[in-house]
């Protein structure tokens, strides 16, 4: 009985959004405002954890492919496919829905015990829209600059990793990346940036909006939110791949 009433809960927080701004220019401030919350300030951790995945992912496959009648390019082409297709969009979203699922649960949650929020509902605002919307909205613009980011990063350190470890020559990684590319995995890698940027800011802002009680329940509330988001995340990979693929 908990799912469903979550469920609805989350069905009439979504449906609640989608009303008429009472300031565009406020709404507007505020989606600026998320865009820097969400995608600025994650570039960092993005940047470090794409390096080092490409760079692992290289040396590796490296180490697996044994056999010297497999020529040194497949190495790339499997760098290639698996930053695009799965860690690029499925690891730096996992790792998103922790670091900005965790703030925006924490920010609406204490705006709810404080009050703030029934302060803005009684000045006539409509609290939905005007601090989930632009969060949503933000995350469906900024996540998927931070997936393309982390794929071209993660697709580099792998070619670092190679030409400094000695495994593979850059021009021979740079003959793989060419190979056999479909661009059709750019596009399913997108697909599943929107439905992880979908989930990792509209489920912690569900679980910070309800939030009940004290700081211990924002607490609560935050690791909920990361827990259900990675579980999402991990449900919707697998339905998107027997979908699209």
């Amino acid at each position: 009985m908990d799912f469903f009433t979550h469920f609805g809960r989350y069905l009439l927080m979504i449906k609640g959004m989608f009303s008429r701004p009472e300031n565009m220019r406020l709404y507007w401030k505020e989606l600026m405002h998320q865009c820097n919350e969400i995608g600025i300030r994650s570039v960092g951790i993005v940047v470090i954890i794409s390096i080092f995945l490409g760079a692992v992912t290289t040396v590796q496959t490296a180490y697996q492919l044994i056999t010297p009648l497999i020529p040194k390019t497949v190495i790339a082409i499997i760098v290639r496919d698996n930053i695009i297709l799965e860690l690029a969009p499925t690891l730096i979203c996992v790792v998103l829905a922790g670091v900005v699922g965790s703030r925006i649960a924490s920010e609406l949650g204490n705006m709810r015990i404080s009050e703030q929020i029934d302060a803005l509902e009684i000045m006539g605002i409509n609290t939905k829209t005007y601090l989930i919307l632009p969060k949503i909205v933000a995350a469906l613009i900024v996540v998927p600059c931070l997936v393309v980011l982390a794929a071209v990063l993660g697709i580099w350190g792998g070619k670092m990793a190679g030409s400094l470890s000695g495994i593979l020559p850059p021009e021979i990684y740079n003959d793989g990346l060419l190979e056999d590319f479909i661009p059709y995995n750019v596009i399913f890698a997108m697909s599943k940036t929107y439905t992880y940027a979908f989930i990792i800011s509209s489920i912690p802002a569900y679980y910070g909006y309800h939030v009940q009680g004290g700081s211990l329940e924002i607490g609560r509330a935050s690791t909920k939110s990361v827990i259900v988001s990675c579980i999402l995340i991990l449900l919707a990979d697998y339905a998107l791949a027997a979908l699209l693929l």
